[in-house]
Protein backbone atom coordinates (compact mmCIF):
# COMPACT_ATOMS: atom_id res chain seq x y z
CA UNK A 1 0.00 0.00 0.00
CA UNK A 2 1.17 3.64 -0.45
CA UNK A 3 1.40 6.98 1.80
CA UNK A 4 2.19 9.68 -1.10
CA UNK A 5 4.40 12.97 -0.79
CA UNK A 6 2.52 15.36 -2.86
CA UNK A 7 4.83 15.12 -6.09
CA UNK A 8 7.77 13.79 -4.57
CA UNK A 9 7.82 10.68 -2.94
CA UNK A 10 5.52 7.61 -2.46
CA UNK A 11 5.97 5.36 0.60
CA UNK A 12 5.13 1.44 1.22
CA UNK A 13 4.87 -0.41 4.42
CA UNK A 14 4.53 -3.78 4.94
CA UNK A 15 4.29 -5.64 8.90
CA UNK A 16 4.77 -9.09 9.54
CA UNK A 17 5.25 -10.55 13.37
CA UNK A 18 5.88 -13.60 14.53
CA UNK A 19 5.79 -14.01 17.97
CA UNK A 20 7.72 -17.42 20.44
CA UNK A 21 5.28 -19.50 19.85
CA UNK A 22 4.37 -18.85 15.75
CA UNK A 23 3.74 -21.81 13.49
CA UNK A 24 4.37 -20.74 9.74
CA UNK A 25 2.64 -23.44 7.36
CA UNK A 26 4.83 -24.15 4.91
CA UNK A 27 8.29 -22.27 6.18
CA UNK A 28 10.66 -25.41 6.25
CA UNK A 29 14.26 -24.24 7.07
CA UNK A 30 16.52 -27.09 8.20
CA UNK A 31 20.00 -26.71 9.40
CA UNK A 32 20.09 -29.11 12.27
CA UNK A 33 23.09 -31.42 13.23
CA UNK A 34 22.51 -34.89 12.34
CA UNK A 35 24.59 -37.85 14.21
CA UNK A 36 24.07 -41.74 14.03
CA UNK A 37 25.24 -44.56 16.19
CA UNK A 38 24.18 -47.36 18.74
CA UNK A 39 25.54 -49.51 21.60
CA UNK A 40 24.36 -51.10 25.11
CA UNK A 41 24.71 -49.00 28.16
CA UNK A 42 23.04 -49.41 31.47
CA UNK A 43 19.94 -47.34 31.50
CA UNK A 44 19.28 -43.95 32.94
CA UNK A 45 17.11 -43.43 35.51
CA UNK A 46 16.54 -39.39 35.14
CA UNK A 47 15.17 -37.06 32.84
CA UNK A 48 15.77 -33.77 34.52
CA UNK A 49 16.16 -31.42 31.66
CA UNK A 50 13.40 -31.38 29.84
CA UNK A 51 11.06 -29.08 30.50
CA UNK A 52 7.23 -28.43 29.17
CA UNK A 53 6.45 -27.81 25.51
CA UNK A 54 5.35 -24.03 24.91
CA UNK A 55 5.60 -24.36 21.25
CA UNK A 56 1.99 -23.79 19.48
CA UNK A 57 0.97 -22.77 16.44
CA UNK A 58 1.81 -19.20 14.77
CA UNK A 59 0.29 -17.08 12.44
CA UNK A 60 1.40 -13.44 10.39
CA UNK A 61 -0.29 -10.65 12.18
CA UNK A 62 -0.47 -7.88 8.67
CA UNK A 63 -0.94 -4.61 8.96
CA UNK A 64 -3.67 -3.03 6.33
CA UNK A 65 -2.71 0.62 6.30
CA UNK A 66 -5.72 1.94 4.04
CA UNK A 67 -8.38 0.92 6.40
CA UNK A 68 -6.22 0.76 9.29
CA UNK A 69 -7.10 -2.24 10.19
CA UNK A 70 -5.61 -5.54 11.23
CA UNK A 71 -6.37 -8.93 9.43
CA UNK A 72 -4.50 -12.27 10.58
CA UNK A 73 -3.45 -14.74 7.99
CA UNK A 74 -1.72 -18.06 7.55
CA UNK A 75 1.59 -17.80 5.73
CA UNK A 76 2.02 -19.96 3.00
CA UNK A 77 5.39 -20.86 2.10
CA UNK A 78 6.24 -20.78 -1.64
CA UNK A 79 8.16 -23.63 -2.61
CA UNK A 80 10.26 -21.10 -5.36
CA UNK A 81 11.97 -19.87 -2.17
CA UNK A 82 11.57 -22.60 0.69
CA UNK A 83 12.56 -26.02 0.94
CA UNK A 84 13.88 -28.15 3.07
CA UNK A 85 17.29 -29.27 3.46
CA UNK A 86 17.93 -33.42 2.71
CA UNK A 87 19.95 -35.45 5.33
CA UNK A 88 21.90 -38.26 4.71
CA UNK A 89 22.62 -41.24 7.13
CA UNK A 90 25.28 -43.46 6.94
CA UNK A 91 25.26 -45.56 10.43
CA UNK A 92 27.99 -47.97 9.47
CA UNK A 93 30.40 -45.23 9.82
CA UNK A 94 29.59 -44.32 13.38
CA UNK A 95 31.32 -46.12 16.09
CA UNK A 96 28.76 -48.26 18.07
CA UNK A 97 27.45 -46.69 21.41
CA UNK A 98 27.43 -43.48 19.65
CA UNK A 99 24.33 -40.90 19.16
CA UNK A 100 26.63 -38.10 17.67
CA UNK A 101 29.79 -38.36 15.12
CA UNK A 102 31.11 -35.08 16.28
CA UNK A 103 32.51 -34.46 19.79
CA UNK A 104 31.70 -30.95 19.73
CA UNK A 105 29.46 -28.44 17.80
CA UNK A 106 29.03 -24.66 17.68
CA UNK A 107 25.24 -22.90 17.67
CA UNK A 108 23.99 -19.17 17.52
CA UNK A 109 22.33 -18.02 21.04
CA UNK A 110 19.21 -17.10 18.60
CA UNK A 111 19.20 -19.74 18.55
CA UNK A 112 19.16 -20.92 14.75
CA UNK A 113 20.03 -24.89 15.09
CA UNK A 114 18.30 -27.50 17.17
CA UNK A 115 20.00 -30.33 18.34
CA UNK A 116 19.29 -33.83 17.02
CA UNK A 117 20.36 -37.42 16.44
CA UNK A 118 20.88 -39.27 13.55
CA UNK A 119 17.48 -39.71 11.72
CA UNK A 120 18.41 -42.94 10.35
CA UNK A 121 18.51 -44.58 14.03
CA UNK A 122 15.97 -47.08 14.55
CA UNK A 123 14.44 -48.07 17.86
CA UNK A 124 15.27 -44.71 20.09
CA UNK A 125 11.99 -45.01 22.42
CA UNK A 126 11.97 -42.38 24.62
CA UNK A 127 14.98 -40.43 25.40
CA UNK A 128 16.53 -38.09 27.90
CA UNK A 129 18.56 -34.89 27.26
CA UNK A 130 20.75 -33.43 30.03
CA UNK A 131 23.21 -30.61 29.87
CA UNK A 132 26.20 -29.61 32.54
CA UNK A 133 25.72 -25.92 32.65
CA UNK A 134 22.19 -24.43 33.20
CA UNK A 135 23.40 -21.39 32.52
CA UNK A 136 24.42 -21.48 28.93
CA UNK A 137 21.47 -24.43 27.66
CA UNK A 138 18.62 -24.67 30.08
CA UNK A 139 17.47 -27.77 29.27
CA UNK A 140 15.22 -29.00 26.27
CA UNK A 141 11.55 -28.57 25.06
CA UNK A 142 10.25 -32.14 24.63
CA UNK A 143 9.54 -31.36 20.56
CA UNK A 144 11.26 -30.05 17.98
CA UNK A 145 10.97 -26.44 16.05
CA UNK A 146 8.78 -28.55 13.71
CA UNK A 147 7.67 -24.85 11.69
CA UNK A 148 11.72 -24.94 11.24
CA UNK A 149 11.84 -28.17 9.50
CA UNK A 150 13.16 -30.30 12.50
CA UNK A 151 11.98 -33.54 13.40
CA UNK A 152 10.14 -34.27 16.77
CA UNK A 153 11.26 -37.83 16.92
CA UNK A 154 15.09 -37.46 16.28
CA UNK A 155 15.60 -33.72 17.46
CA UNK A 156 14.92 -31.39 20.60
CA UNK A 157 14.68 -27.51 20.56
CA UNK A 158 17.50 -26.12 23.05
CA UNK A 159 16.17 -23.85 25.94
CA UNK A 160 19.48 -21.14 25.63
CA UNK A 161 19.90 -18.88 28.71
CA UNK A 162 23.41 -17.36 27.14
CA UNK A 163 26.78 -17.77 25.86
CA UNK A 164 29.06 -20.18 26.92
CA UNK A 165 29.89 -23.97 26.75
CA UNK A 166 28.31 -26.97 27.99
CA UNK A 167 28.32 -30.84 27.85
CA UNK A 168 24.66 -32.09 26.46
CA UNK A 169 24.16 -36.08 27.72
CA UNK A 170 21.60 -37.84 26.03
CA UNK A 171 20.82 -41.42 25.82
CA UNK A 172 17.38 -43.90 25.78
CA UNK A 173 15.89 -45.61 28.86
CA UNK A 174 16.60 -48.69 27.89
CA UNK A 175 20.07 -48.32 27.93
CA UNK A 176 21.23 -49.12 24.56
CA UNK A 177 22.83 -45.93 23.34
CA UNK A 178 24.11 -42.68 25.15
CA UNK A 179 26.37 -40.09 24.34
CA UNK A 180 27.84 -36.72 25.00
CA UNK A 181 28.65 -33.52 23.00
CA UNK A 182 30.21 -30.32 23.77
CA UNK A 183 28.13 -27.43 23.00
CA UNK A 184 29.26 -23.97 22.36
CA UNK A 185 27.04 -20.84 22.42
CA UNK A 186 27.60 -17.92 20.43
CA UNK A 187 25.81 -14.81 19.61
CA UNK A 188 24.65 -14.25 16.13
CA UNK A 189 27.12 -11.82 13.59
CA UNK A 190 24.49 -9.36 13.63
CA UNK A 191 26.33 -6.85 10.81
CA UNK A 192 27.08 -10.33 8.55
CA UNK A 193 23.66 -11.52 9.07
CA UNK A 194 22.21 -8.24 8.02
CA UNK A 195 23.92 -8.24 5.22
CA UNK A 196 23.17 -11.78 4.37
CA UNK A 197 19.88 -10.77 3.83
CA UNK A 198 20.50 -8.74 1.23
CA UNK A 199 22.46 -11.02 -0.44
CA UNK A 200 18.97 -13.57 -0.09
CA UNK A 201 17.15 -10.80 -1.24
CA UNK A 202 19.53 -10.58 -4.60
CA UNK A 203 19.47 -13.83 -5.26
CA UNK A 204 15.34 -14.31 -5.75
CA UNK A 205 15.49 -10.80 -7.77
CA UNK A 206 17.88 -12.11 -9.88
CA UNK A 207 15.57 -15.57 -10.01
CA UNK A 208 12.28 -12.60 -11.19
CA UNK A 209 15.06 -11.34 -13.26
CA UNK A 210 15.05 -7.80 -11.31
CA UNK A 211 18.37 -5.69 -10.72
CA UNK A 212 19.82 -6.06 -7.75
CA UNK A 213 19.65 -4.04 -4.56
CA UNK A 214 22.55 -1.83 -3.32
CA UNK A 215 23.03 -2.00 0.34
CA UNK A 216 20.91 1.50 1.11
CA UNK A 217 23.72 3.50 3.05
CA UNK A 218 21.37 6.91 3.11
CA UNK A 219 18.96 5.22 5.59
CA UNK A 220 21.09 2.08 7.08
CA UNK A 221 21.06 3.90 10.47
CA UNK A 222 17.36 3.72 9.80
CA UNK A 223 16.86 0.15 9.70
CA UNK A 224 18.93 -0.42 12.53
CA UNK A 225 16.63 2.14 14.56
CA UNK A 226 13.80 0.50 13.14
CA UNK A 227 14.86 -2.72 14.59
CA UNK A 228 15.08 -1.55 18.14
CA UNK A 229 12.11 0.29 17.80
CA UNK A 230 10.24 -3.05 17.24
CA UNK A 231 11.17 -4.09 20.59
CA UNK A 232 9.19 -1.33 22.33
CA UNK A 233 6.48 -0.66 19.74
CA UNK A 234 5.61 -3.38 16.73
CA UNK A 235 4.09 -1.84 14.62
CA UNK A 236 4.54 0.70 11.37
CA UNK A 237 4.10 3.73 13.74
CA UNK A 238 7.24 4.84 15.49
CA UNK A 239 7.00 4.65 19.72
CA UNK A 240 6.58 8.53 19.34
CA UNK A 241 3.83 8.24 16.99
CA UNK A 242 5.46 9.51 14.06
CA UNK A 243 4.77 7.21 10.67
CA UNK A 244 7.90 4.52 10.10
CA UNK A 245 8.63 6.74 7.03
CA UNK A 246 10.37 9.57 8.86
CA UNK A 247 13.44 7.78 10.68
CA UNK A 248 14.77 7.94 6.64
CA UNK A 249 12.47 10.69 4.55
CA UNK A 250 12.51 10.88 1.03
CA UNK A 251 14.40 14.21 -0.34
CA UNK A 252 13.03 16.97 -1.93
CA UNK A 253 13.91 15.70 -5.40
CA UNK A 254 11.75 12.36 -4.50
CA UNK A 255 11.77 8.64 -3.87
CA UNK A 256 9.89 6.06 -2.74
CA UNK A 257 10.18 3.60 0.41
CA UNK A 258 9.26 0.73 1.96
CA UNK A 259 9.49 -1.34 5.04
CA UNK A 260 9.32 -4.79 6.05
CA UNK A 261 9.07 -6.19 9.98
CA UNK A 262 9.70 -9.31 11.45
CA UNK A 263 10.28 -10.37 15.03
CA UNK A 264 10.41 -13.62 16.81
CA UNK A 265 11.40 -17.26 16.97
CA UNK A 266 10.52 -18.38 13.56
CA UNK A 267 12.99 -15.76 12.15
CA UNK A 268 16.29 -16.51 13.71
CA UNK A 269 18.34 -16.60 11.14
CA UNK A 270 18.86 -14.74 7.68
CA UNK A 271 17.30 -17.66 5.41
CA UNK A 272 14.35 -18.19 8.39
CA UNK A 273 12.91 -14.14 7.91
CA UNK A 274 13.36 -14.14 4.12
CA UNK A 275 11.61 -17.60 4.23
CA UNK A 276 8.73 -15.68 6.34
CA UNK A 277 8.42 -12.65 4.12
CA UNK A 278 8.91 -14.31 1.21
CA UNK A 279 5.76 -16.50 2.64
CA UNK A 280 3.49 -13.47 2.11
CA UNK A 281 2.13 -12.11 -0.74
CA UNK A 282 2.38 -8.31 0.62
CA UNK A 283 5.77 -8.63 2.00
CA UNK A 284 7.17 -10.31 -1.05
CA UNK A 285 5.46 -7.54 -3.02
CA UNK A 286 8.63 -4.68 -1.31
CA UNK A 287 10.84 -7.71 -1.72
CA UNK A 288 10.29 -8.22 -5.61
CA UNK A 289 8.98 -4.31 -6.27
CA UNK A 290 11.08 -3.78 -9.52
CA UNK A 291 11.18 0.45 -8.74
CA UNK A 292 13.36 -0.20 -5.37
CA UNK A 293 17.52 0.55 -6.04
CA UNK A 294 19.01 -0.16 -2.75
CA UNK A 295 17.77 -1.88 1.01
CA UNK A 296 19.38 -1.00 4.62
CA UNK A 297 18.61 -4.34 6.81
CA UNK A 298 18.15 -3.94 10.55
CA UNK A 299 18.84 -6.91 13.18
CA UNK A 300 18.43 -6.69 16.78
CA UNK A 301 18.81 -10.08 19.05
CA UNK A 302 18.35 -9.08 22.69
CA UNK A 303 17.58 -12.84 24.86
CA UNK A 304 16.36 -10.68 27.39
CA UNK A 305 13.45 -9.61 25.72
CA UNK A 306 10.25 -10.96 24.92
CA UNK A 307 10.87 -12.27 21.20
CA UNK A 308 14.27 -12.08 21.33
CA UNK A 309 14.65 -11.40 17.42
CA UNK A 310 14.20 -8.10 15.56
CA UNK A 311 14.45 -7.61 11.88
CA UNK A 312 13.72 -4.59 9.70
CA UNK A 313 13.97 -3.94 6.02
CA UNK A 314 14.14 -0.78 4.48
CA UNK A 315 13.74 -0.62 1.23
CA UNK A 316 14.03 3.02 -0.93
CA UNK A 317 15.25 4.42 -4.23
CA UNK A 318 17.46 6.60 -2.25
Amino acid sequence: MENKKPLRSRTTILLSINAAAILIAGVLIASAIWFNGGMTFRAVDERSDIVADATSEMELLESVSDSDAEVITTIIGNDDYVSTTSHEFDNSAVPDGKLWNEKTITIYATPDTDICVGGGLSNLGEMYWQTSDTSVIGGFYDSARTWLGYSNDTCRYPVINGTGTTTITAGTYDGLRKDSITVTVIDPPVEQWEHEVLTLVNKIRIKNNLRQLAWGDTCSYAADIRANETMVLYAHTRPDGSSWSTVCPAPESGGISGENLAIGNAAVSPATVVALWMGSESHRANILNPEYTKLSVGFVFDPSSTYRTYWSQFFSTY
